[in-house]
Formats: C-alpha cells, structure tokens, sequence
C-alpha cells in the first residue's frame, strides 16, 4: 500500500491534580475551547470537549502524525501553563499525571459527543471517579485502584 490512512476516533479523559474543583464557570468555556485549539493546532480534529469541576473529556480524530501520549502530554503542558496566566486563584493549577484515552466506534460519535455535553447533568449523580471506573470496567481495563488516583 502507498499511503497510510487511518481514522481513529479517541475519548481521552483526565483529571485535575487530586481532583481539585478549580475548573470554575469563569474559566471552563475559555479552557474547553483552549484545550480544543491544542488538539486542532496537532492536526487532532477536535470533535467535542467538554467536562466539569475537576475533569475534562476530549473526543478527537488521531492524526496520523501524531503519537497518542504526545497528544496528551502537548495537551495537558500547554493548558496547565496558560491557565495560570489566567489568575491567582490558578496558580496551583496541575492535571493528574495519567490519562485515559478510550477509542471510540464511528457509529458512536453523536453517543459520546452528546455524554461530553451533559457533564454537568450527568454529575449530579455521579462523581469523576465513579464515572472513570465506569469506563475502565466498560472498556475491560486491567487496572489497580491504588495506581489510579493521584
């Protein structure tokens, strides 16, 4: 074959250090749409991004071009430095050190698009860590609990 091609759709997921609150309505649109600029400025067609208090969802196209943990490592650096530049009470702003990153079916993308919309709905009964052990159980992630959290 002569060309690589591929399409890969990626639901990546992580948290805020210890999962501190700090992504406030002042900040989250700004930050959403920021995060979405990384991701597109990386040749990842930012689908949807969203999240709530102290986590936030991309659904993204993988470039070709592009490693996964790359992806995540550009995403997480360069957000974590401009959102301290957005105020004092983000000087102690840091992602947790992991991710998830969960692919996604084609035919699912209006599902997990339409999930990403609804995170403040849906975290009124449910909270971040309730939810990720949800999609390490959905995925069928080996994983221990205490390697998780930070």
């Amino acid at each position: 074959m002569g060309q690589s091609l591929n399409k890969i759709y990626v639901h990546l997921v992580f948290s805020t250090k210890h999962r501190n609150p700090l992504i406030t309505d002042s900040i989250q649109e700004e930050l959403f749409s920021y995060l979405g600029g990384i991701c597109k400025g990386l040749e990842c067609n930012p689908i949807q991004v969203g999240g709530y208090r102290d986590h936030v969802h991309i659904l993204c196209l993988l470039s070709k071009k592009i490693a996964l943990m790359k992806l995540v490592e550009e995403v997480k650096s360069h957000s974590s430095k401009w959102i301290k530049t957005k105020g004092s009470e983000f000087g102690n702003f840091y992602w947790q050190n992991g991710y998830g990153a969960f692919s996604v079916n084609p035919t699912e993308i209006e599902v997990v698009k339409n999930y990403i919309i609804n995170q403040e709905e849906h975290h009124k009964t449910k909270s971040f860590q309730e939810e990720f052990l949800g999609f390490l159980k959905k995925y069928n992630v080996e994983f221990d609990e205490k390697y998780v959290w930070d």
